[in-house]
């Protein structure tokens, strides 16, 4: 990426968002944040890479530049809302990037078999997050990252076993790295089909009981008392590695962990 490629618009900046400014910039890329109040939630970026982006805020749509690449990183909610942007905003861009939540697969045939769930399966509109995602990809063109839990630097899997967070259960978990995440982020925007969608996890299920065992023995973490007894899904991103060639960064979920154990 270089300087002469489109400006990134980052649409909700938090924890995702800053990680894909910090990759995007590093990239070379032109990259702007933005967040309904800027001056207090984006404090950290410069003042002149900063929008300010309120959905519900028609006006503030126009700070988007014609032919940017824009990244969503909110739910598509409301739905009449996030369509009214879709019309107005979606055919001024180069690419959209719409991130959803592998929830919208809960219940699909594939979940319920206990079979990996990939991008056939279908998902629940009466979701409003997916109905938003959805009107989006379908009359927008607008690209669907379906992602799992997100884990990184400040959202350790071992501190939320530590706090209780999680139950000790065989229910199946999905997870991507935040790193990763934001490098997939970027590939979309370049290598995605417009009107798509791409499962992005680890590519591993693993169960809430095994990153347990394994955390007790590794890090001498309390085993929590038993819970959620649903069996969960397993993602599937065979799509993702063969269509868009990404290559993870953090496919072992514990040598990450041991690296966010690591001071400093």
């Amino acid at each position: 990426m270089t300087s002469s490629d489109p400006p990134l618009i980052i649409l909700g900046t938090g924890y995702t968002g800053r990680v894909l400014f910090r990759q995007a910039k590093a990239e070379g890329r032109i990259v702007f944040a933005a967040s309904r109040v800027p001056e207090k939630n984006l404090t950290g970026i410069p003042p002149e890479q900063r929008l300010r982006f309120d959905l519900d805020r028609a006006g503030t749509w126009d700070a988007i530049p014609a032919q940017a690449d824009a990244v969503w990183t909110f739910p598509a909610v409301p739905v009449d809302t996030a369509c009214a942007f879709g019309e107005q905003v979606a055919p001024r861009l180069r690419r959209l990037v719409v991130l959803g939540a592998t929830s919208a697969y809960d219940g699909s045939p594939q979940a319920v078999r206990g079979e990996p769930v990939d991008e056939t399966a279908p998902v629940d509109r009466t979701i409003a997050r997916v109905q938003g995602e959805e009107s989006l990809r379908e009359r927008y063109g607008a690209i669907v990252l379906r992602v799992a839990g997100i884990y990184g630097p400040g959202r350790n899997p071992l501190d939320w076993i530590r706090q209780g967070r999680v139950g000790y259960s065989h229910r199946f978990v999905n997870l991507i790295h935040v790193e990763d995440l934001a490098a997939i982020i970027l590939q979309s925007l370049e290598d995605g089909v417009p009107g798509d969608t791409y499962n992005v996890s680890d590519g591993t299920p693993r169960r809430w009981s095994e990153i347990m065992d394994a955390a007790a023995t590794r890090w001498g973490t309390g085993k929590p008392l038993p819970a959620d007894p649903t069996p969960g899904k397993r993602i599937s991103n065979r799509k993702l590695l063969a269509e868009l060639g990404y290559t993870l960064r953090y496919p072992d979920l514990y040598k990450a962990m041991e690296e966010l154990e690591q001071p400093g």
